[in-house]
């Protein structure tokens, strides 16, 4: 009797996920609608919104859309079939939302090199109902220069990698391009760059991969972050929070969040400190829980009110195919 009322209360938990406005995913449409533009490359050099591009890369690497006005919107767009990052972004309130980014490969898959979904500098920027997928770096990459100071939003995304169902020049079919669904570098110190990411699916991070350690989220240096309502599945690590080093520490909460099938849901590493889990629900085939690396004491942690995880497929967009 008393496991089953503990179930029922896990189920309640995660019932509003169970709105259709609050699933996990993109809930689309995604892409460019009728009529839309085809170019190879797109600069955005002055505010305003941009939309229902088709940006056919045709294998050229740098950044293949690349903003540096402020007060941008892209919209509506596909971004593909490129060696370099889909999206550059280097102005201020920045708006990306129902974009389709993927298959930017560069390099080889025993040799990949990075080519990031969208990247740029942190400065109020949101990611919002994307679809990204089949790159050598990561999903979302903010600041590879580490240099700039800001927040980022990412919500209802789906961030993800998988085989390959064709060949690609360094790539043969089957093989599972990508390294991160996220990953953050900043400046060393001074006021913390936020991030939010909320109501995003997660999944494919898993082995072989050319890196060590392959994670959904990997959360480093000197954010703030906040993680909620997102799904991950499939992944070989869940979430890597990791702590004081050279470049920042990461401060990081973790509220409302489900792990599927994955290997490892949270690598807690080189003593993070203020980490925060809140009431994570665990489904099938969660090998492990959470393991510590660099140290065993965690300075003001708090794990609380983990639970068994409803069905994966009532917690997500449908995926298309």
């Amino acid at each position: 009797m008393q496991r089953t009322l503990l179930l029922c209360s896990a189920v309640v938990s995660l019932l509003p996920s169970l709105h259709a406005a609050d699933l996990a995913g993109a809930p689309g449409p995604v892409g460019p609608q009728s009529g839309a533009k085809l170019v190879h490359r797109l600069e955005i050099t002055k505010p305003g919104v941009y939309e229902n591009y088709r940006v056919d890369a045709q294998g050229a690497g740098g950044n293949i859309v690349k903003i540096t006005a402020d007060d941008v919107t892209l919209r509506n767009c596909e971004i593909f079939n490129g060696t370099g990052n889909g999206v550059g972004v280097f102005g201020t309130r920045v708006v990306i939302e129902n974009c389709h980014i993927h298959h930017l490969l560069n390099g080889t898959f025993e040799n990949q090199t990075d080519a990031h979904g969208i990247t740029g500098r942190w400065g109020d920027v949101t990611i919002r109902n994307c679809d990204i997928s089949h790159i050598t770096g990561d999903c979302v990459q903010f600041d590879p220069d580490r240099k700039q100071r800001g927040s980022l939003t990412i919500e209802k995304c789906h961030l993800w990698t998988g085989p390959l169902t064709e060949d690609s020049p360094g790539f043969k079919k089957g093989q599972s391009p990508g390294e991160n669904a996220f990953d953050s570098k900043t400046p060393p110190d001074g006021e913390r760059c936020k991030l939010i990411i909320r109501q995003c699916y997660m999944h494919g991070w898993n082995q072989p991969s050319q890196i060590n350690t392959r994670a959904a989220l990997n959360l480093k240096e000197h954010i703030d972050a906040l993680i909620s309502l997102c799904v991950f599945d499939d992944n070989e690590v869940a979430i890597r929070a990791r702590g004081p080093g050279g470049r920042g520490d990461a401060r990081v909460r973790i509220e409302d969040c489900a792990i599927y099938h994955t290997q490892l849901a949270l690598r807690a590493e080189d003593k993070i400190q203020d980490l925060k889990i809140l009431r994570m629900a665990y489904g099938p085939d969660v090998k492990t829980r959470e393991e510590r690396h660099g140290g065993k004491e965690l300075p003001g942690y708090e794990n609380t009110g983990a639970h068994e995880a409803p069905p994966l497929e009532t917690l997500i967009v449908k995926p298309r195919p």
